[in-house]
């Protein structure tokens, strides 16, 4: 299901083209975003659309969903993280699971310089966790125009998925990350070697993992022990208690990268603002029906459901 996911391609006929908009996220920080804006957009709910790791605004599930969330009415943003597609000249900075701090510059631009009048957040595997621990930081005061939050297949417990996409099964996706991961990090020390200094000799080339890469990489540049000290730190499960408007966390229960058990955690399930969908099947951030036509991409079609249930307009 997954490896379907991965190379199932959408046609998006009904979404127009985009117009690319840069978000200032910080003093050194831009974002690239791709904006699908409806003629009234004041007049129309929002939905932003933030990608997994190593993924992009032109990832297949950003253009479906975007697609779907467009032809129900929505303003569609398609987010990329920071130095992730064309963003990479925007920053000096790499991008790692605790960067809560973009989506959230995002929304509140969308907010305030646009004036929508609601905004629902979106994101995949490691987009989730961004997605969801910034939803929670907000706590008991989120922006009025914030209206909801959905996690596809979120990796809430960063240790765990960690530890799950470095078993045997999943060998090639593991390498398929890694290898990308070291390619970036390699043309952004490159181009900025003073602040990279400590990635310098080989270092790099003994990475076969995605913990070994966040130990030698992640945390020495941003600023942490190590991995298992990142990991801890950049969790959204550390403040999805916290969370105050509606969410939804669509898993699958036989997803080999993100553990289904996580999900079974107390600051989830007591939290009555979380409605967990667990369908059997579905892999990581794939949920491909057997059915043709809009349920075709089960994920991307109850994300869209969802958003238009909780909006008010």
């Amino acid at each position: 299901m997954t490896l379907a996911g991965t190379f199932a391609r959408r046609r998006c006929a009904r979404l127009p083209a985009g117009v690319e908009r840069r978000f200032r996220v910080d003093h050194e920080t831009e974002v690239l975003g791709v904006c699908h804006w409806q003629r009234e957009p004041q007049r129309c709910p929002a939905i932003v659309l933030v990608h997994g790791l190593e993924g992009s605004v032109d990832s297949s599930y950003m253009m479906g969903t975007a697609e779907k969330a467009f032809a129900a009415g929505f303003n569609a943003f398609r987010l990329n993280q920071r130095n992730c597609g064309a963003g990479e000249a925007l920053t000096p900075s790499l991008y790692n699971s605790s960067l809560s701090c973009d989506s959230r510059a995002v929304v509140l631009e969308l907010a305030e310089r646009d004036r929508l009048p609601e905004i629902f957040v979106c994101g995949w595997s490691m987009g989730g966790n961004l997605i969801l621990k910034m939803v929670g930081e907000f706590g008991a005061s989120p922006p009025p125009a914030l209206r909801g939050a959905i996690g596809v297949a979120p990796s809430v417990n960063l240790s765990a998925s960690s530890d799950a996409i470095s078993q045997r099964q999943n060998l090639l996706y593991e390498w398929h990350f890694v290898r990308n991961l070291n390619r970036r990090t390699r043309r952004k020390a490159a181009q900025f070697p003073e602040r990279y200094a400590v990635l310098q000799g080989d270092g790099l080339r003994r990475v076969r993992t995605v913990r070994q890469f966040d130990d030698a990489v992640v945390a020495p540049v941003f600023g942490y022990r190590d991995a298992e000290d990142y990991y801890q730190q950049a969790s959204a499960l550390n403040t999805i208690a916290q969370i105050s408007v509606p969410t939804l966390i669509i898993a699958a229960q036989d997803d080999t990268f993100v553990p289904f058990g996580t999900f079974e955690h107390p600051a989830i399930r007591g939290n009555p603002n979380i409605t967990v969908l667990a369908p059997e099947h579905g892999g990581h951030c794939a949920f491909i029906s057997r059915f043709d036509g809009e349920e075709r991409f089960w994920a991307e079609a109850r994300i869209v459901e969802f958003c238009r249930q909780k909006s008010k307009i």
